[in-house]
């Protein structure tokens, strides 16, 4: 093999990184363990698919296929700031919310800045202040949940950004509206230069009262920035949407290093559909909890302890080896997350299927954790 002659070119904030591993796909398990039939329970994914009016979107969508994209998102744009009643100029789009988490690190970290976040929490809040040259500090957790106390006291005149998934991904944990809104107020208080990010991913799977209601509290704090994806309920995990709510001084920035084409015409057209077909949305999240509370249940009477979840998946302490538990349940054709990816190592994280992928599901993890 050819020497690579240059590999000390590489940028050295980036050598620190590690790849970003994913859920199994099914293809590969069907393969590798000579299976019909595999169910995935690892990315969070909606098992009931999307509304069937996305589906039409998307097909008339494919006569604009040799098209570029509208850049600007501007018919989504407009959806959204009606539906969330924010201003069309403080939103901005991604492949993702995670390309938003990239383009936030880009617009404000600067080589030796700091960024806060939780200890186990999603990894790319990480990946892309590291990537940047900065520094990421991490807070431990306090029942599984963000301790927005201990995140306060790491606070330098260096840092830059505050990560906050709430729901948090992986454990499902939240902080409520009055801890929320006690926490800005002492941000505002030590710098009100720090940008606070609450990335609410799972937002349409919440069922807390005291939720937050971040989007509203932003005119009172312009250093809020809020995203939201199309990926979890709304089922358009595989078309890559998402969009973020801050103000238009920040927005101004992102844009400057958006990639001008970044959210396709069927993602656009897909979100639009999804957007307006709320009795879908309301739905998922009914039976998620309905099916959530069911395995919550059985997993009681088979003595495991599962972390109190927000979200649309469960973070279940197996008493064991999660690394083991994963294989020995691929096996049997169900893929899960096992919690060693995220430091809890005798925990796995489970997406909550239909009712018939949950009670296959449990039958083999009673049969595996014999």
């Amino acid at each position: 093999m050819l020497d690579f002659k240059f590999k000390e070119n590489f940028r050295k904030s980036i050598q620190p990184l590690k790849p970003y591993i994913p859920g199994r796909p099914i293809d590969d398990v069907k393969a590798e363990y000579q299976l019909e039939n595999v169910v995935k329970l690892a990315s969070n994914e909606n098992p009931y698919g999307c509304s069937q009016s996305v589906k039409a979107a998307v097909l008339a969508s494919l006569a604009d296929v040799a098209l570029y994209p509208d850049g600007y998102c501007a018919k989504l744009r407009a959806a959204v700031a009606s539906f969330y009643d924010v201003p069309a100029d403080n939103l901005v789009f991604g492949a993702g919310s995670d390309e938003i988490i990239s383009m936030l690190a880009k617009i404000f970290i600067e080589p030796a800045d700091e960024a806060i976040t939780a200890q186990i929490t999603f990894p790319q809040y990480a990946a892309a202040v590291t990537a940047m040259g900065g520094i990421i500090k991490t807070v431990p957790m306090h029942n599984h949940a963000y301790n927005l106390t201990a995140i306060l006291q790491e606070i330098t005149p260096k840092t830059k950004l505050i990560f906050l998934a709430n729901p948090n991904n992986p454990t499902g944990t939240y902080f409520g509206k009055q801890e929320q809104t006690d926490f800005l107020v002492k941000i505002n208080k030590i710098s009100p230069k720090i940008v606070v990010i609450f990335d609410e991913a799972y937002k349409e799977y919440v069922s807390a009262n005291d939720f937050p209601e971040t989007i509203s509290q932003m005119a009172e704090n312009p250093n809020i920035v809020v995203l939201r994806t199309f990926s979890k309920a709304y089922g358009l995990a595989g078309l890559r949407v998402g969009f973020g709510i801050c103000h238009k001084t920040i927005v101004e920035q992102l844009e400057k290093i958006r990639q001008p084409f970044n959210v396709t015409n069927l993602a656009q057209a897909a979100a639009l559909a999804a957007l307006a077909d709320q009795n879908f949305v309301q739905k998922s999240h009914q039976l998620n909890r309905q099916i959530m509370q069911y395995t919550e249940e059985k997993f009681a009477k088979m003595g495991l302890f599962s972390v109190p979840s927000q979200a649309n998946f469960l973070m279940t302490d197996v008493a064991r080896d999660s690394l083991t538990v994963f294989e020995k349940l691929m096996q049997k054709g169900y893929i899960i997350r096992p919690g060693a990816a995220f430091g809890m190592e005798k925990f796995i994280r489970l997406t909550i299927g239909t009712e018939q992928e949950m009670n296959g599901f449990l039958a083999e993890i009673k049969e595996v954790l014999k």
